[in-house]
């Protein structure tokens, strides 16, 4: 387990920024749609071997 397996992105958070873009929203990057997909729990960023990958 290695914090390279990590992402920046996914292909989810390039739609979202793709569309937030689209609709008139600016500084939304792929990578920061990345990030509030981990703050708002929408992915589970978490290795498996991590103390925290089954609580979330």
């Amino acid at each position: 387990n290695r914090l390279e397996e990590v992402p920046a992105r996914t292909p989810e958070s390039d739609q979202m920024s793709k569309d937030l873009t689209k609709r008139g929203f600016s500084f939304v990057g792929s990578t920061i749609c990345y990030a509030f997909m981990q703050a708002a729990g929408m992915v589970n960023d978490h290795l498996v071997g991590c103390f925290r990958y089954d609580e979330v």
